[in-house]
């Protein structure tokens, strides 16, 4: 796969994004192409969380400031693949398929600023995981500041029938 390049003009308007220890550093023209949450479980699975979000950039538009040699990067040649992280942390930093030779992937998470586009679309929704939070109503945790819960449903009583009162 080919690896991000520098671009040779910048727009007015840029989006940085850092690993969490600061190494890694980027940007992107904004506004980016694209966001979405993917629910695939590869993503689900490097990113450790329910569903991944990424934001697309071409790579034109896409540039690293620094640390670019503190990355690692995986391979995954079934899915043709390739993930890279921050050496040093841990974070998630890139994410390219062989399939858009011309797009990144970014990680919405390493962004401080916004990158011109709200999360709309959903990815591989038929491998959601069945624990995922899908909007439950949610509730104080009683001695636990900041702590919300989701309060047990309660159960539908079957109906009495009358035959068997007294």
């Amino acid at each position: 796969m080919r690896r991000a390049t520098p671009a040779a003009k910048a727009s007015a308007v840029q989006a940085s994004g850092a690993c969490a220890c600061g190494a890694v550093r980027l940007e992107i023209d904004v506004p980016a192409r694209w966001a979405w949450h993917d629910h695939s479980e590869r993503s689900r699975r490097a990113q450790g969380c329910a569903y991944a979000t990424y934001v697309g950039s071409y790579r034109s538009r896409f540039r690293w400031l620094a640390g670019e040699e503190h990355l690692t990067r995986y391979e995954d040649e079934a899915a043709r693949t390739v993930r890279s992280f921050c050496a040093r942390c841990g974070t998630p930093m890139l994410y390219e398929r062989a399939s858009s030779p011309t797009m990144v992937n970014v990680p919405r998470a390493v962004f401080r600023e916004r990158t011109g586009r709200e999360t709309r679309y959903h990815m591989n929704l038929a491998e959601q995981a069945d624990w995922t939070w899908l909007g439950e109503p949610l509730a104080p945790l009683k001695g636990y500041p900041g702590v919300m819960w989701e309060r047990p449903r309660k159960s539908k009583r079957a109906p009495r029938d009358p035959m068997f009162d007294l």
